[in-house]
């Protein structure tokens, strides 16, 4: 199938030998094993996600070692940074954070250096398989790379912090100047908008394929980022950033990998350039790792964008647990998109609007059932006649109350499309991130800033919106035996978040 990829080629092309980053050659095999068959690389790709895809999650979490980006990330803003954190024994930590004035993270602004203690406290009662910590910090530097930046952090140091840049002190590329220092009394922290407050929610994974000697994959996941600037400082998180990886234990190839692994405060990393793919939507998207919403969403998408009448569609299956192993429901959303100008606002992303004409839902859980069948009539469906797989349009009623769903509806959206920094010229989908606050960028003032997870393109475009879901189609319903999370019906009620979606 043109545009189809092999699932190593889309998950895994692991080191085996004794160099960090050493890279075995990659195979090319699509068979699905649990079927003894050969089967579309889509829903292959969604399969081995509900299936576990091999993920363990730590709890507590051994967090020592180094911890690195294995790219540029865009935070809300848009800010433009890597991260490289080293966590110590006695719970002790050094975190630097390299930030930068362009979206591919080769034109260095500022250094951060932080550092603290860290102390796991227990079980998240929030986030299902998170780990809640507590942090102090010690010490935070600051270190300039550009005249720019430190012209403008002096004067909002002066209004900020009186009295900590004093009359005549020469500010110099390459020095860090203290803006935290517990032993001194000093937050000047401020002045750039920083917290930490990342550390208050951990997760680490271990991913391991058996049939490629050492083909080991640890990532840690620390607390979201609030997409409004204004919240971060009482923020605590309940959703993750993009996870760090392991400095040892990485997905292979990673060009990036040895920049980050030895940079300092002094010498940012500065990234490969980048190659330059197509700037269009079409094709079909599938998620590359269970993705977790802030308020407790676990979830997995699909998504097809048509070239002809610009139109899409896309699946959205919904999960108890953050492994994707215990589905809860489906929704299928339909409508045009229209792809607009480059993004005046985040540099390297394109304006994009959504149309939401049609939505579909199919519960897969005795609570969703439960909580769907208590929709009063004409709020969600068909009244009273909800059964646990079985599909319902919920166009003829305006949506759904119950999920949080309008229709007609309309997002003001931002993507951009990049090639895989681990070669193998897979392309990656990435969607503008969704409010933290669970409100609808329903406005042009409210278009993202950040994006979520990429999506990784698992084939071209078909020649007709597809009339079933190969996602339900392809994964028998294990609804019947699940025992739901207690947090499943908020999670439920909170659905504004699963079609505002992309």
């Amino acid at each position: 199938m043109a545009g189809t990829y092999s699932f190593l080629g889309l998950f895994l092309a692991l080191a085996s030998g004794n160099n960090l980053w050493e890279v075995p050659a990659p195979s090319h095999q699509q068979f699905g094993a649990a079927r003894g068959s050969w089967e579309p690389q889509c829903q292959y790709q969604l399969r081995h996600l509900q299936d576990g895809a091999r993920i363990t999650a730590l709890l507590p979490p051994n967090i020592e070692g180094h911890w690195i980006s294995t790219g540029c990330e865009v935070r809300p803003g848009p800010q433009f940074l890597i991260r490289s954190y080293r966590f110590y024994p006695e719970r002790l930590f050094k975190a630097l954070q390299f930030y930068y004035r362009d979206p591919h993270c080769r034109d260095p602004s500022h250094s951060l250096v932080i550092k603290g203690k860290v102390r796991l406290r227990q079980a998240s009662w929030i986030t299902r398989g998170a780990m809640e910590a507590d942090y102090q910090l010690h010490k935070v530097g600051v270190s300039f790379h550009s005249q720019e930046m430190m012209s403008r952090v002096r004067a909002q140091m002066n209004r900020t912090c009186a009295g900590f840049v004093h009359t005549g002190r020469s500010w110099a590329p390459g020095r860090v100047y203290e803006l935290v220092s517990t032993k001194l009394g000093r937050d000047c922290s401020g002045a750039i908008g920083f917290t930490m407050h990342e550390l208050s929610l951990l997760r680490l994974e271990r991913q391991y394929n058996p049939q490629h000697k050492g083909a080991l994959v640890e990532k840690l996941f620390l607390g979201d980022i609030h997409t409004d600037e204004s919240e971060r400082v009482h923020y605590r998180p309940t959703g993750y950033q993009q996870p760090l990886q392991s400095a040892l234990h990485h997905v292979h190839p990673c060009p990036a990998c040895m920049e980050i692994y030895r940079a300092d405060e002094h010498r940012p990393p500065v990234m490969p350039r980048p190659s330059h793919p197509p700037e269009h939507l079409i094709g079909q998207w599938v998620s590359g790792q269970c993705e977790v919403r802030p308020a407790v969403l676990f979830l997995t998408r699909y998504l097809t964008f048509h070239g002809d009448g610009h139109t899409w569609e896309g699946y959205y299956q919904h999960y108890a647990d953050p492994l994707c192993r215990q589905p809860t429901f489906t929704l299928f959303a339909s409508g045009h998109y229209r792809q607009g100008p480059r993004s005046e606002r985040v540099a390297g992303g394109t304006d994009m609007v959504f149309r939401v004409t049609r939505a579909r839902a199919t519960p897969l859980s005795p609570a969703a059932v439960q909580m769907l069948n208590a929709s009063g009539p004409g709020g969600c469906g068909a009244a009273g006649r909800w059964a646990v797989g079985e599909e319902q349009d919920i166009t003829e009623t305006g949506g759904c109350q119950a999920l949080g769903i309008r229709l007609p509806h309309t997002e003001y959206e931002l993507f951009k499309v990049e090639e895989d920094g681990g070669g193998g010229g897979r392309l990656l989908l990435y969607l503008g991130e969704r409010p933290t606050d669970g409100s609808s960028p329903d406005s042009p003032n409210k278009r993202p800033t950040s994006y979520q997870p990429p999506l990784i393109q698992c084939a071209g475009a078909p020649p007709v919106p597809s009339l079933h879901s190969p996602l339900v189609d392809s994964v028998p319903s294990r609804a019947p035996n699940l025992h739901p999370h207690p947090a499943l019906g908020s999670a439920l009620a909170l659905g504004a978040l699963v079609l505002r979606l992309n």
